[in-house]
């Protein structure tokens, strides 16, 4: 037998990172769902993380500004860790609207906020090293797998609104490298309380005071991709304003997709201590993970206009909290009328918490519902209502709560949703 016969017969071995990293659980729904809208079903879909454009458009002045800068043939590489007047912008913005003083030299921008936690990894992390995250949470175990490192995954509960607390996280920093934080949360819509926050950093700061110079600190990544969308009293903490001794130790995650709706055009950034910034940009220039050049131009230019900047947000956040909150409405009425269904009222980002316990009733078939992925399918097929479990994002699989994304959602589709799981709920026994 030839080569190309040997290996058109059997699988080859490949790295063991590669053999072993998990598939996307939310591709493989989508898979689900595109088949039964290419077969003309309606579907609800409420899965991803995403905004339907023509629901939710850029804002117009930043989308003329990436149409002037490729008119004005900005298209060759930007520099490294992105242009000069980009990260100035960036920097007053942080600045003038979060209280985070840092130079334009402590930020780096990249092809949105994945690039940045994979280099903050690949940066902080060696082979074996362990890294504290909870869950649910986006992404975190994955990037681990790709690090060669060991993943310590904390549940969070409902009563907590699923963000972790101190006496829970306390135990496992002594033998970790990395915590990875989020606030607000994907896939909760939830945010750290001040008090909860504050505690934790106490203890990541504790830590690093008790360990030997020369010994690698406990670092702090915090994506907080989604903090300018806070609805009502919501309030965004972050670690390094309340604990100022922290900020050697911190990174901080960030970009344009969600507080603009710009999820496609790939401008993230992440600042931190500079030397710690300067490594992650030496790994992305390997990787070729840039922003492009024309859309890090438009942004520079946009973002220096606050005012413009700021006004479309509270337009977004106007937008998204009607719709989460008419979702909430409908599910505390469900969960009035006598379904066992639940959810968090809603506090940020673009995602509603809820819960769906199908778990022991049988559908109109006689099908015994006796796991959360037969749950979501169902829901799925009788409902037409695509939403995210939870185990998704690392919970576990027993889990029966969901993230609900409203970024692609009409409201006039809001109470024929509520009235489509109410009928479909209605057939269960």
């Amino acid at each position: 037998m030839n080569t190309a016969a040997l290996a058109h017969n059997q699988t080859l071995p490949l790295s063991k990172m590669a053999e072993t990293l998990q598939g996307s659980e939310i591709i493989k729904l989508a898979g689900e769902i595109n088949e039964k809208i290419s077969k003309g079903e309606k579907i609800f879909n409420y899965t991803i993380g995403d905004f339907d454009p023509e629901i939710f458009p850029i804002p117009s002045e930043l989308r003329d500004e990436i149409i002037k800068a490729y008119l004005d043939n900005e298209t060759n590489y930007p520099a490294a860790n992105g242009i000069k007047q980009l990260r100035e912008s960036v920097a007053l913005f942080i600045e003038r609207y979060q209280g985070l003083k840092y130079g334009p030299e402590d930020f780096l921008i990249a092809g949105g906020a994945r690039p940045l936690i994979y280099a903050a990894y690949q940066t902080i992390l060696d082979k074996g090293e362990k890294v504290v995250f909870p869950v649910p949470s986006w992404n975190n175990n994955h990037y681990t797998h790709l690090s060669h490192a060991e993943m310590v995954m904390i549940e969070a509960l409902p009563e907590n609104n699923f963000m972790p607390v101190a006496e829970d996280i306390k135990k496992h920093l002594k033998t970790a490298t990395l915590l990875s934080l989020c606030s607000p949360l994907n896939p909760t819509g939830t945010v750290f309380t001040r008090e909860g926050l504050l505690e934790i950093c106490n203890l990541v700061l504790e830590e690093n005071l008790s360990r030997p110079k020369g010994v690698k600190p406990l670092y702090l990544m915090y994506d907080q991709i989604y903090w300018s969308l806070t609805y009502g009293n919501t309030v965004h903490y972050d670690p390094v304003t309340l604990v100022p001794e922290l900020r050697p130790y911190t990174i901080f995650v960030d970009g344009l997709s969600k507080a603009f709706a710009a999820t496609g055009i790939r401008v993230g950034w992440a600042f931190g201590p500079s030397d710690i910034i300067d490594k992650m940009k030496s790994i992305l220039g390997h990787v070729g993970a840039w922003a492009p050049k024309a859309e890090q131009v438009a942004t520079g230019v946009y973002l220096s206009n606050h005012s413009n900047a700021f006004s479309f947000i509270e337009s977004l956040k106007d937008a998204l909290s009607e719709r989460l909150f008419k979702f909430y409405n409908g599910f505390i009425q469900l969960k009035e009328e006598g379904f066992s269904v639940d959810a968090i009222e809603p506090q940020a980002a673009l995602y509603l918490t809820v819960k769906i316990d199908l778990l022991g009733q049988t559908t109109p078939e006689g099908v015994l519902i006796n796991s959360t992925e037969m749950a979501t399918a169902y829901l799925l097929d009788s409902a037409g209502v695509a939403i995210v479990p939870f185990y998704a994002f690392g919970a576990s699989r027993e889990s029966t709560w969901y993230r609900l994304s409203v970024g692609t959602c009409k409201i006039s589709d809001i109470e024929l949703v509520i009235n489509a799981l109410r009928k479909s709920l209605s057939k269960l026994k």
